[in-house]
């Protein structure tokens, strides 16, 4: 495996090849992030993950300084799944100078469920993403693999590809969960033993949501707003901060007012103790 630390060292090596395959990461790689490594392997002729922890998705008050860094491990799970490429910039690489362009998202896709709890993120998001893009693609088309975990990222970075007319077909992983159903995150780390029991109760309480919604789709009759607040209730019983459990469309998260057979998604975040969660369960 190639680990590059320089876009023109990066470039040169994917000049010889007609269809990159990427997987951007945060690093402190797990299960999760491998299997979308796997799924990415078949699609072209060169696999490429990065590692970088964007500052420009962390809000002021957010864990940048403390995510967790953890390159040595990750470069050995990725070169034993035969990832071909590592693309690990530093800072300084990636943002030789402050990155005062920027990419604007949609307001009414990127603004509301993360983008209100987190304003900035997905600005924050895209703009490195597709700075990675460039880096990686450089203009020619290939594939980008991302987790369904991010319901709401991955749709903003497929409507950003099709806006700006980019060659670049984006794939999207089902969530990996542990035996429990708990979503696999980086960010499970911070759980304690008592927190990472307690954690399942998020995509139970989304399951739970979605199942009523899936029940009321034949007569159209729920009160959906009352659902929701059902579910954030019964989270806050269990000691979690929920910032929203929402039943919205598919196709762009607007909200559902009456169950039909369109397309449905319950998407969720809530914090247990200092660690916020996410996760969706399709309906």
């Amino acid at each position: 495996m190639l680990i590059a630390r320089t876009v023109a060292d990066l470039r040169r090596h994917l000049s010889t090849f007609q269809h990159p395959v990427f997987v951007p990461t945060m690093g402190n790689l797990h299960e999760g992030h491998l299997n979308l490594m796997r799924m990415a392997k078949p699609l072209g002729d060169v696999t490429v993950a990065s590692i970088f922890v964007n500052r420009l998705q962390f809000l002021p008050h957010e864990d940048f300084a403390s995510y967790p860094r953890t390159f040595d491990s990750d470069g050995d799970q990725l070169r034993a799944l035969g990832c071909d490429v590592l693309f690990a910039p530093d800072e300084s690489e990636l943002y030789p100078e402050p990155q005062t362009f920027k990419v604007l998202p949609d307001p009414a896709l990127a603004n509301i469920l993360e983008g209100e709890f987190r304003p900035g993120f997905f600005t924050g998001v895209c703009t490195v993403v597709l700075k990675l893009f460039h880096c990686v693609f450089n203009g020619q088309a290939g594939t980008a693999v991302f987790g369904q975990k991010d319901y709401q990222q991955q749709l903003v970075l497929k409507r950003m590809v099709a806006q700006l007319a980019m060659p670049i077909d984006i794939v999207t992983a089902a969530t990996t969960r542990a035996a429990d159903g708990l979503a696999l995150s980086s960010r499970n780390g911070y759980l304690s033993a008592d927190e990472r029991a307690e954690a399942v109760h998020l995509s139970l309480a989304l399951k739970a949501l979605a199942a009523s919604a899936r029940a009321a789709q034949a007569t159209g009759r729920m009160d959906v707003t009352a659902a929701e607040n059902q579910a954030m209730d019964h989270l806050r019983a269990r000691g979690w901060q929920p910032d929203y459990v929402t039943l919205r469309h598919q196709h762009d998260l607007s909200p559902v007012s009456s169950p039909g057979h369109e397309p449905m998604v319950v998407l969720g975040a809530a914090k247990l103790g200092q660690t916020r969660l996410i996760d969706n369960a399709e309906v």
